[in-house]
């Protein structure tokens, strides 16, 4: 699965508003939106697909695979 930038930015954007619908206690506020916030990073970041291009050399008969991987995030 690919990065959905729309995604986190509707999850953040969400954070924000269950911000405002509080009992005006700070800690117990900035508690919920860190952890909100915090959930919406952490899903965007598991949703990336590391896409392999080049780089890395098995040896024909097994043994240990060497080289620089190079690839990027979707």
């Amino acid at each position: 699965m690919s990065l959905n930038k729309g995604t986190l930015q509707a999850a953040i954007k969400d954070a924000f508003k269950k911000m405002k619908s509080t009992n005006g206690d700070e800690e117990q506020t900035l508690d919920t939106l860190s952890g909100k916030l915090a959930e919406a990073i952490d899903t965007y970041v598991k949703t990336a697909t590391i896409v392999y291009v080049t780089g890395l050399v098995a040896p024909p008969n097994g043994g240990v695979v060497s080289g620089t991987f190079n690839g990027n995030l979707q």
